[in-house]
């Protein structure tokens, strides 16, 4: 970007930073191979909230701290600093790329053109993963990703912009507010999730939904009430709140997912990923063309309506948000879980007493062989 110097390189360099983010979608796939769906709301939470947070910290890195340095640096020549500092994200995501393949694995049982070799994975063809995956479930969940992922995308381009025009700050001043928006992720993402597995445990995947829906409305509750705020300390305030319901939905919805279809459940999160990309160009439109006040209360009130939206999720042998009931199946294998969680910390607690037992015994042997 830094080398850009007109609207047509610009566009196809975006281009190009588009497709290397899709990364993301992989890495909130991964989570769903690495880990059972029963915890694959916080597994994707904390890799999802955390890949989030790197984008917060590189809004703040670069803007309130990279970029005066440089420009001190440079006497002055914003255009310069500009230009220069975006290489360095650049090169730090390329080092990383170039090291992931060596120090991971695809799956538990390894990597996948081992486990093609071995007969331990089903191929899937790419055209008969994306018909598969692109069910009414799919759009719904993408629709709703739009407005969580999409408003996070909308104010981690805006927020910045937004505190300027409205508040008179300083560049440097609004990306330290627009971090603080960011940096909620460090949480509230994986809460979302963390909260949507232990209904699962209780309500199934109608807990799932419930969750979802009733985060959806608050976002869009606090989003409206943002666009009323007067003064910087209740728009941080107020910006702070609907960010974590913000991501905390990003976490539910993330949480539904994997039960979509099981052997597609890439295209699935691909789609779904993809929802957020569209809902951020949507939420741009409108501030661009719209007054502020006027293009929060837009995101707002679309935000509250795709909450209805949960009442149309219908996932074979699972309860919806309002009508059916689990399976003999699904129920038996949600008990098997909780049997297996209990067991595993009853065996961590006799291994922690064990251990503590011993280390007391030592230390009175220590004493009885001492002078």
């Amino acid at each position: 970007v830094g080398f850009i110097n007109g609207p047509i390189g610009l566009s196809v360099i975006r281009f190009f930073i588009g497709i290397a983010g899709s990364s993301f979608v992989m890495a909130q796939f991964w989570p769903s191979r690495m880990f059972s769906r029963e915890i694959s709301g916080t597994a994707n939470g904390l890799v999802g909230g955390w890949g989030n947070l790197g984008g917060a910290f590189t809004q703040v890195f670069m803007g309130a701290i990279l970029f005066p340095a440089f420009r001190t640096i440079y006497d002055g020549d914003s255009e310069k600093s500009w230009r220069l500092i975006c290489a360095i994200p650049a090169v730090m995501a390329f080092l990383w790329g170039c090291l992931l393949p060596f120090i991971t694995d695809d799956a538990p049982m390894g990597n996948y053109h081992e486990m093609r070799k071995n007969g331990t994975m089903d191929r899937v063809l790419y055209t008969t993963s994306l018909r598969q995956s692109a069910v009414v479930n799919t759009w719904i969940l993408y629709a709703q990703y739009a407005c969580s992922f999409g408003v996070e995308l909308a104010m981690n381009n805006g927020s910045v912009l937004y505190f300027v025009s409205e508040f008179g700050l300083t560049t440097e001043e609004a990306s330290t507010l627009g971090f603080i928006y960011g940096s909620m992720n460090i949480f509230a993402r994986v809460l979302g999730g963390f909260i949507s597995d232990h209904l699962n445990l209780s309500s199934g995947l109608r807990g799932r939904l419930w969750l979802t829906t009733i985060l959806l409305i608050l976002e869009g509750v606090m989003i409206i009430v943002f666009s009323y705020t007067k003064t910087i300390p209740t728009a941080i305030i107020t910006m702070c709140i609907f960010s974590i319901f913000t991501q905390s939905a990003e976490g539910a919805i993330y949480g539904v997912v994997p039960y979509v279809s099981k052997l597609y459940t890439g295209s699935v999160a691909g789609l779904v990923g993809a929802g957020g990309n569209v809902g951020s160009v949507v939420y741009g439109f409108g501030f661009r063309h719209l007054p502020y006040r006027d293009a929060f209360l837009m995101m707002g009130t679309i935000v509250i309506a795709s909450s209805a939206l949960s009442v149309f999720v219908k996932i074979p042998c699972h309860a919806g948000l309002l009508s059916g009931e689990d399976n003999h199946a699904v129920i038996q294998a949600r008990e098997r879980f909780k049997r297996r969680r209990e067991h595993e910390r009853s065996v961590l607690a006799k291994h922690q007493m064990a251990h503590r037992d011993s280390s007391n015994g030592n230390g009175d042997q220590t004493s009885a062989d001492g002078p």
